[in-house]
């Protein structure tokens, strides 16, 4: 059953943007965080009075890509200093952004005046974007290690499901077609495996599948709301975010949530850390190259 929550949430979709319902705090500072695996370590790298989601860590390890406000900035790792991404006519990007194997290219999630978020490529250097998806809502999520794929979540006929395209656009093709939204997709560093979030059982679990949709299979089966997983560069780990409390089908901003990492050869899970955040803090792929550390969002 439909329920409240979930209109306002799929509004909020389709505009783009994350709809606060009474109750919901929007968070005051923004917290810019690393964790490192080897050593079970948070360092914080920026901190904001100001709203910002979601860091992509770049391809050669020397900046993070991020948004607010509908924006695109770069942090460098090394000057300590932002940058505005020109993205010409795109000023209204949300938080599924990413950036290329080889580093040349970024993919944005954009919503158009009166339009659902649309996919986007640009030079990572700035640029004008080129469509990719001319339906909406679309909503990037991960990229092939080949650069010729990108796969997405789109809402067509009422539901989300996964889809898949050419980076140069054409047809879409639809990987998921079970009742309930599926979403977060990221491609293994082999490009063979699909991982992903699904709410087919009724609860919110991480899911794999083939590239081409094919062989589904449920990785999680607990108590938390598990979202967004993200596998490393050397394909040894998949970070994701969990909700302690169930979320039903949506991701909230400002709750309690888990950092949690899952051995991809063996599945066993180790919990990392706990903090406020959900909605931005990790939703797209944030590794840095060398498989050691991760960037992610908290919020006060």
């Amino acid at each position: 059953m439909i329920n409240f929550r979930q209109i306002i949430g799929w509004v909020g979709v389709l505009l783009g943007c994350p709809i606060l319902l009474q109750g919901q705090e929007a968070p005051s500072i923004s917290t810019m965080e690393i964790f490192d695996i080897e050593n079970l370590t948070r360092r914080v790298v920026f901190e904001k009075a100001d709203h910002f989601e979601a860091p992509n860590w770049s391809p050669d390890g020397t900046y993070l890509l991020y948004n607010s406000h509908g924006r695109l900035y770069k942090y460098n790792l090394q000057t300590g200093k932002e940058e505005q991404l020109q993205t010409d006519f795109a000023d209204n990007i949300n938080n599924d952004h990413g950036i290329s194997s080889d580093g040349k290219t970024i993919v944005i999630s954009h919503s158009p005046k009166g339009e659902g978020s649309k996919v986007y490529t640009l030079p990572a250097e700035g640029g004008t974007p080129s469509l990719v998806t001319p339906l909406h809502p679309s909503y990037w999520h991960g990229w092939s290690p080949d650069g010729q794929t990108l796969a997405y979540v789109a809402m067509r006929e009422g539901d989300f499901d996964i889809y898949a395209i050419n980076t140069q656009g054409g047809e879409e093709i639809q990987l998921t077609q079970e009742p309930g939204l599926d979403d977060g997709p990221d491609y293994s560093p082999d490009g063979k495996v699909i991982y992903y979030n699904s709410f087919q059982t009724g609860k919110m679990e991480i899911w794999q599948m083939n590239a081409d949709g094919s062989d589904k299979v449920q990785l999680t089966d607990d108590r938390y709301s598990n979202w967004f997983p993200h596998p490393s560069p050397d394909g040894q780990w998949i970070v994701f975010i969990a909700y302690e409390e169930d979320q039903q089908g949506n991701h909230p901003p400002m709750k309690k949530v888990l950092l949690r990492m899952m051995n991809a050869e063996n599945g066993t899970i180790q919990t990392l850390c706990r903090f406020t955040g959900g909605q931005g803090t990790i939703n797209v792929p944030s590794w840095a190259p060398d498989s050691k550390k991760f960037a992610f969002v908290s919020y006060q």
